[in-house]
């Protein structure tokens, strides 16, 4: 035991000097005592299947990735739940729950999903029988909230769009990138987007840079693209007219194996704040100092006038998997997902996945 809490001690002292020695950086992040995993699966709630035709259990088997926002001063909770349709990671159907809590810590469910796959709506094709995955929310001036998630029909995964005033309806607008340069992203592998947001009186909206919206997305490399009404993204280019790469895994890190954009990015006073999924390769291009195939997360600092601009970058992740429940369930290796992250009592409430099967949240009070 004494060993055990030593090791834990280290990887505190490690974590916490990452961030110190980078003054842009956010942090420490702390998990609260005695609260986590704040979301477990129930077996015992039970939803209609519009495309299945019958009831199911839609979030007995897992329930993680979380988007996070708050709507009249309470922090709203946009999970993914898998029912146990199937065994195994990607073949089951996953639905986006709905929780709601005032202190951010403790949650109430909404008892139904708020979003999910259906034969009766025009995505049908894209998001049958897989479902919507991995959400993340971010909220306009004037009060409309706007979902990035993944289509998956188990072919192919897209990243959508869909908007809500109330966050409960939601209107699906499709594939993100259908419209730009003629539809040629539209069937591409996407997903994982993080809209530019900043801090306006107390509230966290969504910002323009140079006069457009901008989102970091994807999961092997981060990429961007840009938007004039939130909807319709269109994904910058490089010289040779492939996908921009404005940041890439690197061998020797925890993020040797993917970069995967984590909550909306937060416009600061040093510049355009990026927090990351870092996926660690199992071979001997991956961190030694980290378990195989984990994920953890990391900081990257982009410019605010250019936001294609990386400046820097933490070389070792702020967050890592630590409870049992986050090196258990569907991911054994160890992930803690970072996905929704909201502006809450002064305080910053970072919400995550643990191993794709449970909901924890870490807080980081600033000075």
């Amino acid at each position: 035991m004494k060993g055990y809490c030593l090791f834990f001690l280290s990887v505190f002292l490690t974590v916490s000097s990452a961030v110190a020695q980078q003054s842009w950086a956010w942090g420490p992040f702390v998990r609260p005592v005695g609260v986590n995993p704040i979301v477990r699966p129930d077996t015992n709630s039970v939803f209609y299947c519009p495309m299945r035709q019958h009831s199911v259990a839609w979030e007995g088997s897992d329930t993680f990735n979380p988007a996070a926002t708050v709507m009249n001063e309470k922090v709203v909770l946009l999970y993914r739940a898998e029912d146990n349709s199937a065994v195994g990671i990607g073949s089951r159907t996953s639905r986006i729950g709905y929780a709601s809590s005032a202190d951010g810590l403790h949650f109430v469910r909404h008892g139904a999903p708020v979003l999910f796959p259906s034969k009766e709506d025009n995505q049908a094709e894209n998001e049958c029988p897989g479902g919507c995955e991995d959400p993340r929310v971010v909220m306009t001036d004037d009060g409309l909230y706007v979902m990035m998630y993944t289509q998956w029909n188990r072919k192919q995964a897209r990243l959508a769009v869909a908007t809500s005033r109330d966050l409960v309806t939601w209107e699906k607008h499709g594939p993100a990138f259908a419209k730009a340069y003629g539809g040629r992203f539209k069937d591409d592998f996407s997903k994982s987007a993080s809209i530019v947001t900043e801090v306006k009186d107390g509230c966290q909206v969504v910002a323009r840079v140079n006069g457009k919206y901008w989102m970091y997305w994807g999961e092997s490399f981060v990429n961007v693209a840009t938007s004039d009404n939130l909807v319709d993204w269109t994904p910058l280019l490089d010289d040779q007219g492939d996908l921009l790469k404005v940041m890439l895994p690197r061998k020797g890190h925890f993020d040797s194996q993917l970069t995967e954009c984590g909550p909306p990015a937060i416009l600061t006073d040093k510049g355009i704040l990026l927090i990351y999924n870092g996926k660690n390769l199992a071979t001997e291009d991956g961190d030694k100092r980290y378990t195989p195939n984990s994920y953890c997360a990391g900081q990257a600092l982009f410019s605010a006038s250019n936001p294609t601009q990386l400046i820097d970058r933490l070389d070792k992740p702020f967050f890592l998997p630590e409870e049992d429940f986050e090196r258990s369930g569907q991911y054994p290796a160890g992930t803690v997902f970072v996905e929704g992250m909201a502006f809450h009592g002064g305080k910053w409430l970072l919400y995550y996945g643990c191993a794709d099967s449970r909901v924890s949240v870490a807080i980081y009070q600033p000075q």
